[in-house]
Parts: structure tokens; sequence; C-alpha cells
């Protein structure tokens, strides 16, 4: 389990991880997606620490946007689609001057595989798809996705403080 001190930046995915994956539509269209609290909080908790965090996501919404900057994020990432989610990582290590092996990251599904795949600290939700959960070694965490799953690696990641 890597400190605090060894990650240089924490990256998240939302549908899935930061959330329960499901998607919530008004009768007007509106999207609605949960967020856990404490995942917020761990965020924040890992920020104070001098660790950049933020999302990297496939999709490119309003409520991500929201998010990102209710929680005062260093970066976020929109509509990394195809390879996107890798390659927006990459223009963030190379903004901040630091290599992939520098770089945590926490996803569920195929279109973080690659991404998951390329940085130094990888882990999942319990219930991420089985290729991803099959990757060498990630960390497969207790928690679901959008039940606190972020905040369950972030307190690991402190706790070697």
């Amino acid at each position: 389990m890597p400190s605090p001190d060894e990650i240089k930046l924490f990256l998240t995915d939302v549908d899935g991880t930061l959330t329960d994956g499901g998607m919530y539509y008004g009768t007007d269209g509106t999207e609605f997606k949960k967020f856990n609290t404490r995942d917020g909080m761990g965020l924040q908790m890992l920020q104070r620490t001098g660790v950049k965090v933020g999302i990297v996501t496939s999709e490119n919404v309003a409520i991500n946007e929201n998010r990102a900057r209710k929680l005062g994020l260093d970066y976020l990432k929109q509509g990394a689609r195809d390879g996107g989610k890798l390659a927006a990582t990459r223009e963030i290590c190379e903004e901040m001057g630091i290599t992939m092996q520098d770089v945590a990251y926490i996803g569920d599904d195929v279109n973080c595989y690659d991404l998951l795949a390329s940085v130094g600290w990888a882990a999942c939700p319990a219930d991420a798809c089985e290729k991803v959960k099959k990757i060498p070694r990630i960390l497969v965490l207790e928690r679901r996705g959008g039940d606190a799953c972020v905040r369950e690696w972030i307190d690991m990641i402190l706790s070697k403080q």
C-alpha cells in the first residue's frame, strides 16, 4: 500500500466508482447522480497531504463539473473515451512533471482498463467488472461503487502516514 508521500496524483472514475453506476433521469430529461459524501471528504483529506486529486471520466456532464468544483479538486478530465482516460492522465502527468508510476487510479469498468494497467497504484470497487479485477497488482476493495469505496482506499493510504 502506498503512502501519501509516494503518490503525487490520485484520480478516480465517476460512474460505478464515485457513484453506484445508476443513471437517474427526471421527466424533463435532467440527469441525476448520487455521490457518497465520504468519498468527497476522503479526496479532500488526501489533498491536504499535498497529493493532487481529480476525476477522469468518459462522461461529459455538468453534474461531474459541479461535484469537482464543490470539492475543490485539482483536475477534471471529462469526455475521455476510447483510450482517452490514459491519454488525459498522461497529459496531467506531463503538466505536473511526474510519471505514471506516481499516479493512483480507481475505476470499475473496461473503459478504465488501460489506465488501471498503466498507473503505479490501481484499485477497483468490489463490484467492478471481472476484467478489471484481474489486472495484475490491482487492489479489489471491499466496498462497492457509490458506497465509499474511494474513501476506503484513501483511508488505507492515509494510514501509511
